[in-house]
């Protein structure tokens, strides 16, 4: 009886000391300096976070796979500091938080901020702080100055700068969301922000401005539908929401905006730019062409609003329901 309690114990600690780990914050800070950059991570990361760049301003952290929940929880990076020949790269397997606490990096070669997670990327500007992240001419297979494989969501109550020379301001594979900061686009080769699945700007102010191409751009990740056809739930819809917040657009050098979806805009969100200059249900993703009335087959548009069986359906993006299985199409 004795060893039974014993063993149960150590069950019970070992999930109390997994609970401590979710719930506590760990943060890795990095202050550039010039050519320099000092990265100190807590002991208790030694093992799930490395830098093998050492103290060079070209910054590169490795999170191991095994950081999750049940390990050390999300963990902040902390960027602070200056730099004109910098960046900050990261490689996951796990959502992280991007603190920015007063930061100006540039660089010259590639992106300012290359970010290698197809999980959720915060990006968090730290209260009354200005932030601002530029790029060179040099790198064309770079992306954006700043570039997220995963999902982007901007936050805070800060300020972000970013600009471009060589591509888009903004990059990610993914969604980008904003809410509350205020991030501002003063500049790029191509589109100011360029995402895949959707673009949510919930509140916060968003100004772009003299960009090449377009100023928001919403591609479709796949033709296959993750989620329910409700909202931004479903993730790959192309859709572009706005629902709040003042979003400023000026001096582009193609659409304001344009989306694989429809454009969407509720709440007390504030357009300040020419919704006219706008293209939604862009067509130029792939070149997918079904018929409109093959058998068992349920017809969507994107915002959900189910068509009417059998008939003729106009150009543009839909969700096809058959069965438990769900997927999208281009009628051209």
């Amino acid at each position: 009886m004795k060893h039974h309690l014993l063993a149960l114990a150590a069950v019970l600690l070992s999930m109390a000391a997994s609970a401590a780990n979710s719930t506590k914050t760990y943060t890795v800070a990095v202050v550039y300096d010039g050519t320099k950059a000092t990265v100190t991570i807590p002991d208790a990361l030694s093992n799930y976070v490395s830098c093998p760049s050492g103290e060079s301003s070209h910054v590169k952290i490795i999170q191991a796979e095994t950081v999750s929940d049940k390990t050390t929880g999300e963990i902040i990076y902390s960027l602070k500091g200056q730099s004109e020949n910098g960046e900050f790269y990261f490689i996951g397997d796990y959502k992280a938080t991007l603190k920015l606490d007063g930061l100006t990096l540039a660089n010259p070669d590639s992106s300012a901020v290359h970010i290698k997670d197809g999980k959720r990327i915060k990006v968090s500007m730290s209260p009354n702080t200005v932030n601002t992240l530029s790029d060179g001419v040099a790198d064309s297979t770079s992306k954006g100055c700043f570039h997220c494989k995963g999902h982007t969501e901007f936050a805070g109550k800060g300020t972000l700068n970013i600009s471009s020379k060589f591509n888009h301001a903004v990059f990610s594979k993914e969604y980008v969301e904003v809410k509350n900061c205020t991030l501002n686009i003063t500049g790029a080769k191509k589109d100011g922000i360029h995402c895949k699945q959707y673009f949510l700007m919930i509140s916060g102010v968003l100004n772009i401005s003299d960009v090449e191409d377009d100023g928001i751009q919403v591609e479709l990740k796949d033709t296959t539908v993750t989620g329910t056809i409700k909202d931004h739930e479903d993730e790959n819809s192309g859709i572009f929401y706005m629902t709040g917040g003042t979003l400023s657009i000026k001096n582009v050098g193609a659409y304001c905006i344009k989306a694989a979806g429809t454009i969407q805009y509720s709440g007390t969100g504030k357009q300040d730019f020419d919704t006219n200059n706008v293209k939604e249900n862009d067509t130029a993703i792939n070149d997918l062409v079904i018929s409109p009335s093959q058998d068992r087959q349920s017809y969507y548009d994107l915002s959900g609003r189910r068509m009417p069986d059998g008939a003729a359906l106009p150009r543009g993006i839909y969700i096809v329901k058959e069965g438990d299985r769900t997927r999208k199409v281009i009628i051209r």
